[in-house]
């Protein structure tokens, strides 16, 4: 007959045979079609898939056909002053106008996702400028000089400053805080099927305006 020492030591073994299988087979096994379905769901709703990484091995190489994912479109209205002096003789150009900015990110930067139990940590760059497009209502409220009268290439040159100043004030606005929350809001929507926690790291290099 069996000691009861040996068939307490063979349902040990038994046990510790079944958590190792789980541990190393049933959950990393798991973890890896969570992965993939987390790629499958980003290429559906974004048209790329990020890196994806299951205890430091990557499951899904990052892939994409576009450059930048814009996920905020917001429109503002500027006004800008330009003003030219010769001879003592001021004029200038008062312009204003609407635009609308597209908020993103630039993928071919750091974009990818940790799983971790039951936890993902995205990793992706800071969201910037993409693009800024003025719309078709621009004014534009002359005022000459004495002698210094405003010609067709001051109105060139006071369009291009102005839109180079909408560029600068784009960049310093609330959009890349908004762009932030509503990005994180998605993703957090998209994963939520598939883990229970996300957090979000940023790459903060100093974003520049669009040239």
């Amino acid at each position: 007959m069996i000691s009861r020492y040996l068939k307490l030591a063979i349902v040990i073994i038994i046990a510790g045979t079944i958590a190792a299988y789980v541990l190393l087979v049933i959950i990393p096994k798991q973890s890896y079609n969570t992965a993939k379905a987390i790629g499958k769901d980003f290429s559906e709703a974004f048209q790329f898939t990020p890196e994806v990484k299951v205890r430091n091995t990557i499951v899904l190489q990052k892939q994409t056909a576009i450059l930048e994912l814009a996920t905020l479109s917001q429109n503002f209205q500027h006004r800008y002053n330009w003003k030219n002096a010769w001879m003592g003789s001021t004029k200038q150009i008062e312009i204003s106008g609407s635009f609308e900015a597209k908020c993103g990110f630039d993928l071919q930067k750091k974009f990818s996702i940790v799983l971790e139990n039951n936890k993902a940590i995205v990793y992706l760059p800071s969201p910037k400028i993409l693009s800024l497009e003025p719309k078709a209502d621009l004014t534009f409220k002359d005022e000459n000089g004495y002698w210094n009268w405003v010609n067709e290439n001051d109105r060139t040159t006071a369009v291009n400053a102005f839109i180079s100043d909408a560029r600068n004030f784009a960049a310093q606005a609330a959009f890349i805080q908004d762009t932030k929350k509503v990005t994180e809001e998605k993703l957090r929507d998209l994963l939520k099927s598939h883990v229970d926690e996300v957090d979000f790291v940023y790459d903060e290099a100093i974003s520049l305006p669009v040239q």
